[in-house]
């Protein structure tokens, strides 16, 4: 058997073998409780003001997981991890320093501090620099069960990873080979603060399943792989049903051909679709909108979407994997409509890009949270019907997408749909468009919604996209 056991080894925590890592992490999940993060983001900004600071904020967190990894039977490794930082940010006016350490030592912070100030003095003045505004930050904290801790001995994480693996194998014979399957299980918590007198943090965990099989031999083998993650690993699937869904994926993509260029409708599978929320975030974020780096420039008010596309942003769904009371500078998440009936309602801003576009906050310093787009109705089977004659994409490659010109061009893998039915595996191919054209061209959002991550949607059904093939 090979095994190899890494782990990240910072104060006080050191791995000397499995056992001792499994009773420590059992028996203190958190080298430091609430009250000594708390203390320590406090000291830091009290030292940032003695020290000439007008301003400062600082966040401090910690946290540990276990990831095993199990191929073609045999362990392969064993990964325990416990790391822990604090980052400072102080303000002279409106000039701005930043600093960052891994070390929680009185003087390590005093140092940290000392260093943001330096740079601070040495920065060009900004007038939009600085705290978010005072009456935007969060005063009420919902408890938003983020927290579930997996008791996972690593005994019973490599049991799962093998029957992941294995369920995968029995599946079907033509599955000849494995990337292997891993178990993780992560915790963290943090507090952030600032000299405004917000003080506030949260523990949170988040959980996940993965399996990567080849199917095939020689020239004529593919592969594929499927996961699931959860802040609860009650809402976990057995780990047989991830590896049967690799093998599967696997299986269907063999004997794979290209297919002749075409303009055609094109289906995104949900696991995918979700990249094209991600470019839409990207594009109405406050960095690209102030530098003017965007295709959607100005398009608050305006019909970006087909009318059938509605999304919003909920920051307060318990267990979620991007809920928060609040966002990285303390502002108070709220949900909204961030597109309705097509039309943008909202951009993605954080204070300083706010003020770069002479707006207010909209809570998202970090990034959207549970951003989700409300299906039109159909099934999968239904959106393959309204297909009828095209492509279906279940794997995207490559990173040709332009954020200022919007033009989209990547290769995919997927099938071929004919008459609404699957007909045959296609690889090789590249699908190409404009984002705004596409985004108008969504007929159908299918109600097969994909939760493993911020941005959540069902398969995507757009209507004529140019399809690059033999």
């Amino acid at each position: 058997m090979r095994v190899k056991i890494e782990a990240v080894m910072i104060t006080p925590f050191r791995v000397n073998s499995v056992a001792a890592s499994r009773k420590t992490m059992a028996s203190n999940p958190f080298s430091y409780d609430k009250a000594a993060l708390q203390q320590l983001v406090t000291d830091a900004l009290a030292y940032a003001k003695s020290r000439g600071a007008t301003a400062a904020d600082a966040e401090v967190s910690e946290g540990y997981g276990q990831t095993v990894t199990a191929r073609q039977g045999e362990v392969e490794t064993i990964e325990y991890n416990r790391d822990k930082g604090i980052g400072v940010t102080v303000y002279i006016g409106k000039q701005r320093g930043h600093a960052s350490s891994s070390d929680f030592a009185p003087q390590a912070v005093r140092d940290s501090v000392d260093a943001a100030l330096a740079i601070a003095r040495y920065t060009a003045i900004d007038d939009c620099a600085g705290l978010a505004d005072p009456d935007m930050l969060a005063r009420e904290f919902p408890d938003l069960d983020l927290l579930h801790p997996w008791d996972m001995p690593v005994e019973r994480a490599i049991e799962m990873a093998r029957a992941c693996e294995d369920a995968g194998f029995k599946l079907d014979k033509r599955i000849t080979n494995s990337e292997g399957a891993t178990v993780s299980t992560q915790q963290s918590h943090f507090i952030y603060g600032n000299t405004d007198g917000f003080l506030a943090g949260y523990p949170s965990s988040r959980h996940g399943i993965w399996c990567a099989l080849v199917a095939g031999k020689g020239d004529g083998m593919q592969r594929d792989d499927w996961y699931e993650t959860a802040r609860d690993p009650a809402d976990l699937p057995p780990p047989e049903s991830i590896g049967r869904k690799a093998a599967e994926r696997a299986v269907a993509r063999l004997k794979a051909r290209q297919v002749p260029t075409a303009q055609v409708p094109v289906l995104f599978e949900s696991g995918v679709a979700s990249s094209l929320m991600g470019h839409f975030v990207s594009a109405v974020s406050g960095g690209s909108l102030y530098r003017k780096s965007s295709f959607l420039l100005d398009s608050l008010g305006k019909e970006i979407f087909s009318p059938c596309v509605q999304i919003s942003d909920l920051p307060h769904i318990p267990k979620a994997l991007a809920s928060g009371a609040f966002d990285e500078e303390g502002v108070a998440t709220r949900a909204r409509d961030i597109v309705k009936d097509g039309v943008v309602q909202g951009y993605f801003l954080a204070s300083y890009s706010a003020r770069k576009l002479g707006m207010k906050s909209t809570g998202n310093a970090g990034g959207n949270h549970n951003l989700i787009m409300k299906d039109t109705g159909e099934d999968f089977a239904a959106l393959l019907k309204k297909l009828g004659t095209g492509l279906l994409v279940t794997e995207m490659m490559g990173q040709g997408v332009n954020g200022v010109t919007g033009d989209y061009s990547r290769g995919a893998a997927g099938f071929w749909v004919e008459n609404g039915a699957i007909a045959y595996p296609v690889q090789e191919i590249t699908i190409a468009g404009n984002l705004k054209d596409m985004y108008k061209n969504i007929v159908a959002i299918g109600s097969d919604i994909s939760r493993r991550s911020s941005r959540q949607c069902g398969s995507i059904l757009i209507e004529g996209m140019t399809l690059a093939g033999a």
